[in-house]
């Protein structure tokens, strides 16, 4: 069965910039939701001993009635998964290490990472997600999907290791429209730690 990830830190610990009414409702509601039907369809489709990554990648193979929900639930569980794995307190700041060279190599600089990744989050027509991806040879790519979907049911080899999750849900309670303001203080909580240890993970 798969399972929501254990927040190593408290509902409200992202105060002031993600508020714990919307984690509240984001990981306890939502995503135990996306969670729990997850599981439920792939007991229906009797593929219980798939990893998630095999289940993206053999999406077209499901029976068609349970391919789009398999596929957005299966989504929803992975991306918030993600999502709450690369926050915490008192973090923020720039990246270090190999990371912080190939983001400076790739993008120019730091604060021209985040001025892409923060438009794609920003554009993104909808309900959505802005992703930094790495391949295994270490390569870095800024994209954005819509609804549930993530880089790794595109099939071209980028595994996400950075997610900015531009659903309503992830920010309206406290930013209202202003997905931008959101996007903006985002940054604060994103343990660039945790970043870089997906980042290793994509490569091996």
């Amino acid at each position: 069965m798969f399972k929501q990830i254990q927040l190593p830190y408290a509902l409200d610990a992202l105060e002031p910039y993600v508020d714990a009414l919307t984690m509240e409702t984001h990981y306890g509601k939502h995503h135990a939701a996306y969670t729990n039907t997850f599981n439920t369809l792939c007991e229906k489709a009797g593929i219980t001993d798939w990893t998630v990554e095999e289940i993206f990648a053999k999406l077209s193979e499901l029976p068609e009635d349970l391919r789009g929900p398999i596929r957005n639930n299966g989504g929803g569980y992975y991306n918030h998964n993600l999502y709450f794995s690369i926050l915490a307190p008192g973090k923020g700041g720039r990246p270090t290490g190999a990371l912080a060279a190939k983001i400076d190599e790739t993008f120019g600089s730091f604060d021209e990472f985040v001025a892409k990744i923060s438009a794609a989050a920003t554009g993104r027509f909808g309900s959505g997600w802005a992703w930094l991806s790495a391949d295994k040879a270490g390569n870095l790519e800024i994209s954005s999907t819509p609804n549930q979907d993530n880089p790794l049911m595109e099939g071209r080899g980028f595994t996400p290791i950075l997610p900015i999750d531009v659903w309503e849900h992830a920010y309206y309670l406290k930013y209202k429209n202003l997905r931008a303001e959101y996007v903006k203080q985002f940054f604060n909580v994103i343990n660039w730690d945790a970043v870089a240890e997906n980042y290793a993970k994509a490569m091996a």
